[in-house]
């Protein structure tokens, strides 16, 4: 019976999910513009979370307090505030510039944005075969997260690859039939309820165990370290070096940077971006604490299991618990489709029609795109069945990757010197750099307590920078594309 009821409240949550999409799918023109932006035509509720749900993966509700378990609470310092303020000033800084140049260029993506700019379609499939590189794991965080979490509320009655392959089916089926439009509602319907049911589940375990309090004495009592500020773990280096990777990887995420496009005035935009740490600290401060009073709580988390959904059967209603982890699937659910949803736009407008077939109609684009989204999806669901390694490291290395790509146009949208061999080979070195530090052994990952990721993001800046001073623009670059009055509405 309790079986039924937890299967029960999670797909019938996500089939809600699903008929919000078919309904917008209804309202959706079947243009290029209006798949992958909604026509441009956000507003700052829709844009804020959005971009807020987008980002409600696997790695904030099973990893940010699976760290906050094993090595205390500062981790809400790294993601709620940090990155907070980091990506509140780059969606300003790249953000808006991009919108403005959007607006005026009819930008759909960021390579397309560089491939014009630098004359260079070499460029544009460099920036697209990047970004699907990074997208790949961190697709596959979902699906990984979807199982376990899966598995552990059911106790082992839905196995691991069922989870996973539950959340691929609805999130493949979703993608295809929604679009940017549906993708946006049920974001701001999941950004909303997840704000809620997570301060909810806080608040329910705390009147459980006797308050905040007496979870953090019990905490004090299994783990007193976990209390003071820094440790081996939470060195200086290794906090600042991963909430600059993150910060700077989200905007670089091709579901996040695509949003930037999306906003439906500049009002919208610089209201979004204002508004954003105050939800990040209001998300990340419920469920990382969470994880942080685990610790200290009478309850076992076995080896490789996910913190949140072990403590919510321990100490909250089979419903409840059901209710929040089928949630947090949907979040995972929609950061996956949104994954899926500019996967498929890098795809089809920066790879296959810069360089198989340049005179792609608009039918045959919104078919490859969703027979793209089919495969992607599957390819990342065979390969978390494998999983190869924690929600952490999985997070971790594909923030750092696409972090390597911000520097780089940060210099080309400011600095009009910038040359087309200049941030090519910033971004082929950076790249280079932080692919041999996790796969090449003798290519360190940690430099004085600084992380390989925020080191390659400064050999991408110098590099960008060297040799745009050393080459001469081509003679086809449009250097003063991105400089030129920008104005819209």
């Amino acid at each position: 019976m309790t079986l039924a009821i937890q299967l029960g409240i999670i797909v019938g949550y996500l089939i809600l999910a699903l008929v919000i999409g078919l309904v917008a799918y209804r309202l959706t023109d079947r243009t290029a513009e209006d798949f992958y932006l909604a026509s441009r035509t956000f507003g700052t509720i829709v844009l804020l979370f959005t971009t807020f749900a987008t980002l409600l993966s696997a790695f904030t509700f099973f990893a940010g307090p699976n760290v906050a378990y094993q090595e205390g609470p500062e981790w809400v310092l790294v993601m709620g505030l940090m990155d907070g303020i980091i990506f509140a000033i780059l969606w300003y800084v790249i953000g808006y510039k991009q919108w403005l140049l959007g607006q005026r260029y009819d930008y759909v993506t960021l390579c397309e944005m560089l491939g014009d700019r630098f004359a260079s379609r070499r460029l544009r499939g460099l920036v697209a075969g990047i970004s699907l590189l990074w997208l790949f794991p961190y697709v596959m965080l979902q699906q990984v997260g979807a199982g376990t979490a899966l598995e552990a509320l059911t106790e082992g009655a839905v196995p691991y690859a069922v989870g996973a392959g539950l959340i691929t089916a609805f999130m493949i089926l979703y993608v295809v039939v929604a679009g940017m439009r549906g993708i946006a509602w049920t974001d701001t319907l999941q950004g909303a309820f997840m704000l809620f049911a997570t301060w909810i589940a806080l608040l329910w375990v705390l009147a459980v165990v006797g308050g905040p309090s007496a979870a953090t004495s019990a905490l004090e009592a299994e783990a007193a370290h976990h209390l003071a500020l820094g440790s081996d773990f939470y060195t200086v280096q290794w906090m600042l070096s991963t909430a600059i990777t993150i910060g700077f990887g989200v905007a670089m995420f091709p579901q996040v940077n695509q949003r930037f496009f999306a906003a439906g005035s500049r009002t919208v935009l610089k209201r979004s971006f204002a508004l954003w740490p105050i939800l990040c600290v209001l998300l990340f401060v419920p469920s990382f604490m969470l994880g942080a009073w685990a610790r200290g709580l009478d309850v076992t988390i076995p080896e490789g299991e996910n913190v949140l959904p072990v403590v919510l059967a321990e100490y909250t209603p089979v419903w409840f618990a059901a209710l929040v982890i089928a949630g947090a699937m949907a979040a995972m659910m929609s950061s996956s489709d949104s994954m899926l949803l500019s996967g498929s736009s890098y795809f089809t407008r920066d790879l296959y029609r810069p360089f198989v077939e340049a005179d792609l109609s608009e039918r045959r684009e919104d078919l490859l795109a969703r027979v793209g989204v089919v495969i992607f999806a599957t390819a990342a669901f065979v390969a978390s069945l494998w999983n190869p390694a924690t929600l952490f490291e999985l997070g971790d290395a594909a923030f750092s990757g696409f972090a390597q790509l911000a520097l780089p146009v940060m210099v080309a949208l400011y600095w009009r010197r910038t040359t087309r061999a200049g941030i090519t080979a910033g971004i082929v070195l950076s790249q280079a750099f932080y692919l041999s530090s996790l796969f090449v052994a003798v290519v360190p990952r940690v430099y004085a307590g600084w992380t390989a990721g925020l080191v390659g993001m400064g050999i991408g800046l110098v590099v960008t920078v060297g040799v745009s001073l050393l080459t001469s623009p081509a003679a086809d670059e449009q250097q003063s594309l991105y400089f030129d009055e920008l104005g819209a509405d």
